[in-house]
């Protein structure tokens, strides 16, 4: 596949992803954290099942890959914890505004950090442009306002999914990004298994259509073959120039909830979301 093919599956797994933030508000009110939990990665996992044997792919693991694996998966389980109590104290349209937005952002700051990559001039300006879109969004003038609100939750899911981004780039030295996902969710299945077992984990058979259709889309579409795509094309095109196309979940995110879930726009959510784009665009700005 070339860059124009990997253009266009971003763009798909753009709007898988934005949906996503509708299903899980969907499944959140009536179900506790770590039994949905538990449920998403099960679900993804048995998903990737016929992923691997479409591809036929020899099943290698690189010892090297395992501080990928391993580190990635915690990642993962993190994210979802942050995300659910985002979601469940904020709103659908504002989590995908945020997280997606200020993603990129946060990517870019850890790989200068981290590789000391050294930035261009209209670089450092798009950071600027992106601190102050990132306090806008999170309604950092009023620190009052920003404790006490779900927008804490969405920082650190931000930050937590910029690690996994960079994780995943760097883990195709070892192992196929299929196989990378996989293992991931199977060690985040048994995990969230362990920690969910005494939550009657069987409590979701009660729940309607609805629910299992918002579950099994969060997990197979919104998470299996969304976050596949994404964790091939960062190895292709790069961690950076990968997390800018999330600047289009935010567009897919408010659409979706506001047709969905009938959920107003916030204009600060706006604005903020806005002026991150721009920054994303000066970061990523190849001259």
């Amino acid at each position: 596949m070339n860059s124009i093919h990997f253009t266009y599956l971003l763009i798909l797994a753009m709007l898988l992803w934005g949906g996503g933030w509708s299903a899980l508000k969907i499944i959140t009110p009536n179900i506790s954290m770590e039994v949905i939990l538990f449920w998403r990665f099960f679900i993804m996992s048995l998903s990737f099942i016929p992923i691997i044997i479409f591809f036929k792919k020899s099943f290698n693991i690189n010892i090297n890959s395992l501080k990928y694996i391993l580190t990635s998966s915690v990642l993962n389980i993190l994210f979802m914890v942050f995300s659910f109590y985002g979601i469940k104290y904020g709103t659908a349209g504002s989590g995908g505004v945020i997280i997606t937005t200020l993603t990129p952002i946060m990517t870019f700051f850890l790989v200068a950090i981290i590789f000391k990559k050294r930035l261009r001039n209209i670089q450092y300006f798009g950071l600027f442009i992106g601190t102050i879109g990132s306090v806008v969004l999170l309604q950092l003038n009023d620190l009052t306002l920003f404790l006490n609100s779900s927008n804490i939750y969405f920082l650190l899911c931000a930050i937590t999914w910029a690690g996994v981004t960079m994780l995943s780039q760097h883990s195709q030295k070892y192992i196929d990004p299929i196989h990378y996902s996989f293992l991931i969710s199977i060690i985040a299945t048994i995990s969230t298994f362990i920690y969910a077992y005494d939550s009657n984990i069987t409590m979701v058979f009660n729940e309607g259509f609805k629910f299992w259709t918002a579950l099994i889309y969060l997990a197979l579409f919104g998470q299996t073959i969304a976050t596949t795509i994404f964790f091939i094309a960062s190895g292709k095109l790069g961690s950076e120039k990968t997390s800018s196309f999330m600047f289009l979940v935010p567009l897919f995110a408010l659409i979706i909830a506001w047709v969905v879930l009938d959920e107003n726009v916030e204009f600060h959510i706006l604005v903020g979301g806005f002026i991150s784009i721009i920054a994303v665009f000066f970061i990523n700005k190849s001259k």
